[in-house]
């Protein structure tokens, strides 16, 4: 009843539906140069396009009449099945674990998809026999939710046909702010203005925003003594640039072997030390957990960084922070940019 719902009552219309998938699976889903895209983009008449970048996550779009998107996705769902039979002839593991698949779907329409007091999703489990979950709290950065759909290709099929229903019944409201995976972080080190990421043991040049942030704050003039200056925030440190005369980064140097890495600049000028002070309640998300932020900070900015106890009955917590006017400058615009 459906499937004839979507197929005949004017509902075979172009749709798009978005996937998350991890990057570290995606070669095996993909196939060896994209062949498998290529063949289910063929198979189905749907347009699937996969995110770029260096990211752990990649955003799977698939767009096309309602049956082009339902046999995308049956292919999907089959060729993961697949991979976790290949995976399993060389595990001890007895079970087979149920395909998982995770749609991303605009929040304003999530409140359809679950129904008053859950009947909605409630109805979908038990009519295709997929388990359905919708994420509580939105992917980062963005106005959408994931929704996990679990269970035998078949059932998967089935519980997109029914959800495409009802995203097709209830259209998102507003303007959607898509989620758009973030980069993974690897070790940058920086050394004549330009930034590297390491690669084994090799430092291989980073052309992102990394470089031109080391730039920038190569270019700030030292701060003036504390007390008379105010930490400069990212609006105000990007502002302050813009009016100076850029510098010219040195030449991409070759690939180059690092014996020894060195965070900041080569032939830097003297160290000196500038103090900020951080509200307790916001020191949290600077330190990261178990130190992991603020080792980063450590790490991009090239600066020494000691933050002080918390002092009985203070509401501030003194960090101060050691290196070169370059060093000091980054290290303060990646605290506040946290």
């Amino acid at each position: 009843e459906m499937e004839s719902k979507v197929s005949e009552g004017g509902l075979n219309v172009t749709l798009t539906i978005r996937l998350l998938m991890h990057g570290k699976v995606r070669g095996t889903h993909t196939g060896g140069k994209g062949e498998t895209v290529k063949k289910m983009r063929e198979e189905s008449g749907a347009r699937i396009n996969i995110s770029e970048g260096n990211c752990p996550e990649r955003i799977v779009t698939i767009t096309g009449p309602t049956d082009a998107i339902f046999k995308a996705f049956a292919m999907i769902a089959y060729k993961f099945e697949e991979d976790i039979t290949n995976s399993m002839s060389n595990s001890t593991a007895t079970s087979k674990p149920p395909v998982t698949l995770r749609l991303v779907v605009p929040a304003s329409q999530c409140g359809s998809l679950i129904g008053k007091g859950g009947s909605k999703i409630k109805e979908i489990r038990e009519s295709t026999g997929a388990q359905v979950q919708v994420a509580g709290d939105m992917l980062p950065n963005s106005t959408e939710r994931a929704v996990t759909i679990s269970g035998t290709p078949d059932a998967i099929i089935q519980c997109v046909k029914q959800i495409c229903v009802v995203m097709l019944e209830s259209p998102p409201k507003g303007a959607t702010i898509p989620y758009r995976p973030k980069p993974a972080s690897t070790p940058v080190i920086f050394a004549g203005g330009q930034a590297y990421t390491i690669q084994g043991q090799y430092a291989i040049p980073h052309p992102d925003q990394l470089t031109k942030l080391h730039q920038l704050a190569m270019q700030q003039t030292p701060f003036t003594p504390l007390g008379q200056t105010t930490p400069a925030f990212p609006g105000t440190l990007g502002s302050a640039a813009g009016k100076q005369r850029s510098s010219v980064a040195a030449p991409l140097p070759a690939l180059t072997m690092f014996p020894c890495i060195c965070p900041g600049l080569d032939a830097s000028p003297p160290a000196s030390t500038h103090e900020l002070t951080i509200p307790n309640d916001l020191i949290g998300c600077i330190i990261g957990r178990q130190g992991t932020k603020i080792n980063e900070i450590r790490q991009m900015s090239g600066a020494q960084i000691k933050i002080a106890n918390a002092t009985e009955g203070s509401s501030e917590r003194q960090i101060t922070i050691t290196g070169t006017p370059a060093n000091i400058s980054l290290a303060q615009y990646l605290i506040n940019a946290r």
